[in-house]
């Protein structure tokens, strides 16, 4: 599993009320949420991350 990193994210309250809803209605936290949201934009952007082999 790759490492993670922890990182402060300062955030408007009303998208977190949002994104903590949508976490919760897809049975995720809100961390898992957020790295959902980064990984399908970053592989609709065709900017993912190198995999190390």
């Amino acid at each position: 599993m790759a490492k993670k990193k922890a990182f402060a994210l300062r955030i408007n309250e009303e998208m977190l009320k949002a994104i903590e809803k949508w976490a919760g209605d897809e049975f995720r936290s809100t961390n898992g949420q957020l790295e959902w949201m980064l990984n399908k934009c970053l592989k609709e952007a065709k900017r993912q991350p190198k995999k190390k082999e």
